[in-house]
């Protein structure tokens, strides 16, 4: 046999992305407590927050980006854990010997856990436009809102694939989560007006994420502030949240060329 016939043939990427992605809204739909989850999160969200938020002065169309960026980023960062238990699985192995590009398997695994993240918050905001009088956009604002927030999901979904695949086990993973994920929804003027002069001011304008709630903002909430506070416009937030989700693939298709102790499992 010639070693031209022993050569493997490369896999097309498409229809390789397609299954992974597949797989995981497949996997999620199977599992009836995470679509309960699913359905259950934006409606008691909304529940809280359209109650919660009538006794404060703030307005429901300030907090209306932040919380959708809220469920953006935690839905995303739960369904990356399935790059851990697909390790455990022998799963993940099975696709890094194949033919397949590891960028396919990066941008299946990626776009399946962002379409999770943009339904749930695709969800929470179909109750929010159609019950609070306050959330009243143009509908060209509403169709360009849903494209940056999916956006938002390959972004925060390409992060969580990147700290997945650096972490052994679940708990850890979880852990990580509460340490630096949970601060940078915070830290992204999600609740609160960001202001110059202060350190915090600082590190809220070099959170990505806060590029993405200003994004929405403008789109949602008419770039609504409070207290005259500082809002990046909407072609900044634009470019930062496109340059973000690029930025995390590319680290997160780096990532998978490196061996970890999980790959040995």
């Amino acid at each position: 046999m010639s070693t031209a016939t022993l050569k493997t043939r490369p896999v097309p990427a498409l229809p390789a992305i397609a299954t992974l992605a597949w797989r995981e809204l497949v996997r999620f739909f199977r599992q009836r407590t995470r679509v309960f989850g699913a359905l259950g999160q934006p409606i008691i969200f909304w529940l809280m927050f359209s109650e919660g938020f009538k006794s404060v002065d703030l307005g429901y169309a300030y907090q209306f980006p932040g919380i959708i960026a809220m469920i953006l980023l935690f839905t995303a960062i739960f369904t990356t854990i399935s790059i851990i238990e697909d390790r455990n699985e022998g799963f993940l192995q099975g696709v890094l010997v194949s033919p397949v590009p590891r960028w396919a398997m990066v941008m299946g695994k990626v776009l399946g856990g962002a379409v999770i993240a943009w339904l749930q918050a695709f969800l929470f905001f179909l109750l929010g436009w159609f019950t609070i009088p306050a959330i009243d956009p143009p509908l060209i604002n509403v169709a360009v809102a849903l494209v940056l927030m999916f956006v938002m999901a390959i972004a925060l979904t390409a992060l969580g694939f990147f700290l997945a695949w650096k972490t052994d086990s679940s708990q850890a993973y979880h852990a990580m989560m509460s340490v630096l994920l949970f601060p940078m929804w915070l830290l992204s003027g999600a609740f609160f007006p960001v202001h110059w002069g202060t350190v915090m001011g600082y590190i809220v304008m070099l959170n990505p994420l806060t590029y993405g709630v200003a994004g929405l903002r403008h789109l949602l909430a008419g770039g609504e502030t409070i207290d005259d506070g500082w809002l990046p416009s909407l072609e900044l937030s634009w470019g930062i949240s496109i340059a973000f989700a690029v930025v995390m693939l590319a680290m997160a298709t780096k990532i998978v060329a490196t061996r970890t102790k999980g790959d040995l499992k």
